[in-house]
């Protein structure tokens, strides 16, 4: 916007300047010579008419001349325009009225992008690399530098144009110097900062024991997480392997797992940086010195036939109850939840209701007896999802009522996908999943059958379909009478 039209928009009218009406008054004066000099030629001279056309021809040419030229120059932007225009000199909306309007609406849409490359750590490296991110129309959104003696490993999150590829990107990083770049999809999650993200961590991670192979994960990117025993059978390694601080070797990392044993993170693809290592070890920390918890919260629901059940997250201190529930399930119930030996169901309990392998949900009468179980298990960079209800509840909705509370929890997790291995004879489970309303796809391997479910097309506000299929269990007032 010039100035001329800056001072039109505060006082209503326009400037006065004196050197304007000079060069004007100086014009009139030579227009008034000419006039007199082209008249006395005409009225004098032997060619005065044809002087007369070929005058008027001129003037004409040079009015419409300069008619083409203040267009072309009154509606063409400046040299090295960067799109923005002069705006109305109405009164504009403020910033509660309009949204601003984004990057995207103005140049297209653009991709989001993590990337780590390793540069060399001296004077102008970095600098080079954000010249060339830059030629590319990039913005760097966020940065962080790892030093590693002669290297350094800087970490961007990048928005760019939609219309540049991995393949460009990469190659643009490595020929400012850039070597073993690895980049994937970002999304809106990564805009949070590193320290607010690892606080956030740390809080899930201490209000449930079950929260910190999740916080890992999510902390650390796709991973594989395992827990060994303490005391390795074979000669493998155990606790005493790994000393207390724990290990970094490129792509894997070692912790001492709270519970005892060896916590084992694994990335093939791409090696930890000694920041990642720092941040882990201090969530592995924080959840030993916490020690076993689980929150306390539970859902009093009635069953369509009116008996009030309880679901509550349930611990290594139910493992009574849920032996219990295990003398009073048929063989063929065990069979079908275990697939194997019958006799070997009540050593299986140990693990799954230890809140550092997963979540498990108990189904629990007005009398405290467990009539169902509920399990969703991080299997590595998967989830499993497994169900047991006992012979006398079953058919009633419950079987329902965990898987979908399960699935729930696992999509708020941030898992793309949960897993049930049954058999084709185990109607109720199949039904189950299917009843979630969730795309899913069918594996058969020697009369074993795994169904997943894809969880990524369900919209993180939306309610599971189950919520709308509950089959008349409704939210329980805990006053009612016990059976």
């Amino acid at each position: 916007m010039t100035r001329d039209m800056v001072k039109r928009a505060k006082h209503g009218r326009a400037a006065h300047h004196w050197r304007r009406d000079v060069v004007e008054l100086a014009a009139m004066f030579t227009a008034v010579a000419v006039a007199d000099g082209v008249a006395n030629l005409i009225g004098h001279g032997p060619d005065g008419p044809a002087l007369l056309v070929v005058s008027s021809v001129v003037l004409a040419a040079t009015a419409g001349f300069h008619t083409w030229w203040s267009r072309r120059h009154g509606h063409a932007p400046p040299a090295g325009d960067t799109g923005a225009r002069p705006g109305s000199i109405e009164p504009q909306a403020g910033p509660d009225d309009v949204a601003p309007r984004s990057a995207d609406a103005v140049g297209g849409e653009s991709t989001l992008w993590r990337m780590r490359t390793t540069v060399r750590d001296e004077p102008g490296a970095l600098a080079a690399l954000c010249t060339a991110l830059a030629g590319h129309r990039i913005d760097i959104l966020s940065l962080q530098a790892h030093p590693l003696g002669e290297t350094a490993v800087d970490e961007f999150l990048l928005r760019a144009p939609g219309t540049l590829s991995s393949a460009e990107l990469t190659r643009a990083v490595a020929l400012a110097g850039g070597t073993g770049t690895w980049i994937e999809r970002a999304d809106a999650h990564d805009l949070v900062d590193a320290p607010t993200r690892v606080l956030g961590l740390a809080t899930r991670t201490a209000l449930d024991a079950a929260e910190l192979p999740l916080a890992l994960r999510q902390l650390l990117g796709r991973c594989t997480i395992r827990t060994l025993p303490a005391t390795a059978p074979g000669g493998g390694r155990g606790a005493d392997t790994v000393p207390v601080e724990g290990v970094l070797e490129d792509t894997v990392m070692r912790l001492r797992a709270p519970e005892g044993g060896v916590l084992t993170v694994e990335r093939p693809y791409l090696p930890f940086t000694p920041t990642e290592f720092a941040r882990a070890r201090a969530l592995v920390e924080l959840d030993a010195r916490l020690g076993p918890r689980v929150p306390v919260g539970t859902d009093v629901l009635t069953l369509p036939e009116g008996n009030p059940i309880t679901v509550r997250r349930a611990d290594p201190g139910d493992l009574k109850a849920a032996k219990a529930m295990h003398e009073r399930c048929s063989a063929r119930t065990l069979s079908l939840r275990y697939h194997g030996p019958v006799g070997d169901a009540d050593r299986y309990l140990n693990h799954l209701l230890s809140p550092r392998f997963g979540r498990t949900l108990a189904v629990q009468t007005a009398s405290g007896r467990i009539v169902g179980l509920g399990h969703l298990l991080w299997d590595g960079d998967e989830t499993e999802v497994a169900l047991l209800v006992e012979d006398e509840w079953q058919r009633r909705g419950i079987g329902a009522e965990l898987l979908g509370r399960l699935v729930a929890m696992a999509r708020d997790a941030g898992c793309e996908s949960v897993y049930a291995v049954t058999q084709a004879s185990n109607t109720g489970m199949v039904a189950a999943m299917r009843g979630l309303g969730l795309p899913l796809d069918y594996q058969i391997e020697e009369g074993t059958l795994v169904i997943t479910a894809r969880l990524e097309k369900t919209s993180a506000g939306s309610r599971l379909p189950y919520d709308a299929q509950r089959r008349a269990v409704e939210q329980y007032d805990g006053s009612a009478a016990r059976d």
